[in-house]
């Protein structure tokens, strides 16, 4: 592979090298609705042209003299348009043969470019990929970057739309162009690559970006991917899901700022609802913000300063101070500087 120059975190080569690797979403159209607007745009030039010749109709003549009825001046349309062109009707006078320069030559032109409009229509695609993508490389930044659009990886992306975050703001890396296709049906950007390479991430532009979640399938790949993404993006905020508790330990030493244990909290999860189901609906409701009930983080107001957060005009559930959390019961008072992690109403 040819070495990619870098600018501010993100290749420099051109946005047309770029199309079929990161993808910026559009509105998208069905083949058959596709199809169809083009074969009754071909229609509608057809019959135009055929208007036109009628109109004029005194002006051609064909090889018997004939007057030119409507018949002859559809046909005469279709072979011209089409290039066939049998010669056996053709304009004679000057006033006809301007007409046909100015308006059946066009319509020639337009008609052909209609029926050849899948070729054109791909190259269309790819320059307006390419633009979307040149706009979008000179205003990325403060995105999330999901690596691993698996069921951990669109949950987390369920989860972020559902609490207000924008689609364009989320930025899709997985190597399997069907999940990739699913992320950009959502609205989602995508990049298509292995999320552990520093090249794939920069295309994503993970220097700019303000969180990472990495979810691949694999621990080790989790691994991997971590390092590389601290690595260029030694200040954003790193989430990673990992299998197996043991390898909690590695995910801190590799840079990951939090780290979720999907195989234990599902177990958990398993036990409570034996004895207690009641307590894993709540739960889920929590892990839910879209409806029901949310875990929310604000800044402490001045007027909270030097009261107990258990005395807030909402449920408190811990503070973060000094970049640690602390559970509300172990806070006297909260100070300036806190954020409250609180229970609040899904959708707000």
């Amino acid at each position: 592979m040819a070495r990619r120059r870098w600018r501010d975190g993100i290749t420099s080569e051109p946005a047309y090298a770029l199309v079929g690797t990161l993808r910026i979403p559009g509105t998208a159209i069905s083949p058959g609705r596709a199809v169809l607007r083009r074969v009754l745009l071909a229609l509608g030039i057809l019959f135009a042209a055929m208007l036109i010749v009628y109109a004029d109709r005194s002006g051609y003549r064909d090889v018997q003299d004939n007057d030119l009825s409507f018949l002859d001046a559809a046909y005469y349309t279709t072979v011209s348009l089409s290039t066939t062109g049998y010669g056996d009707v053709t304009p004679f006078t000057p006033e006809a043969r301007l007409i046909n320069v100015l308006l059946i030559t066009p319509l020639r032109v337009l008609f052909l470019i209609t029926l050849v409009g899948t070729t054109l229509e791909v190259l269309t695609e790819r320059s307006r990929q390419a633009a979307k993508i040149r706009r979008w490389r000179s205003q990325v930044h403060d995105h999330t970057i999901i690596i691993g659009y698996g069921t951990k990886g669109k949950t987390a992306v369920d989860a972020m739309l559902g609490d207000g975050a924008k689609p364009t703001s989320i930025v899709v890396v997985d190597p399997n162009q069907t999940e990739l296709d699913a992320a950009e049906r959502d609205g989602l950007v995508t990049v298509r690559g292995d999320g552990t390479k520093s090249d794939v991430l920069r295309l994503a532009g993970v220097e700019q970006a303000a969180s990472i979640v990495i979810a691949p399938n694999r621990d080790d790949t989790t691994v991997l991917a971590t390092l590389t993404a601290r690595e260029l993006a030694p200040k954003a905020k790193i989430v990673v899901a990992v299998r197996e508790a043991e390898n909690t330990h590695l995910m801190r030493q590799s840079g990951a700022d939090s780290v979720v244990v999907s195989a234990e909290t599902a177990g958990r999860l398993l036990g409570l609802a034996t004895s207690t189901p009641s307590v894993v609906e709540v739960i889920e409701d929590l892990l839910s913000p879209e409806d029901g009930l949310g875990i929310g983080e604000r800044d402490a107001e001045p007027t909270e300063y030097g009261g107990s957060p258990r005395h807030t005009g909402d449920m408190v559930l811990a503070v973060v101070r000094g970049g640690s959390v602390h559970r509300v019961h172990d806070v006297d008072s909260i100070e300036e500087g806190d954020r409250l992690l609180y229970v609040r109403r899904g959708g707000m």
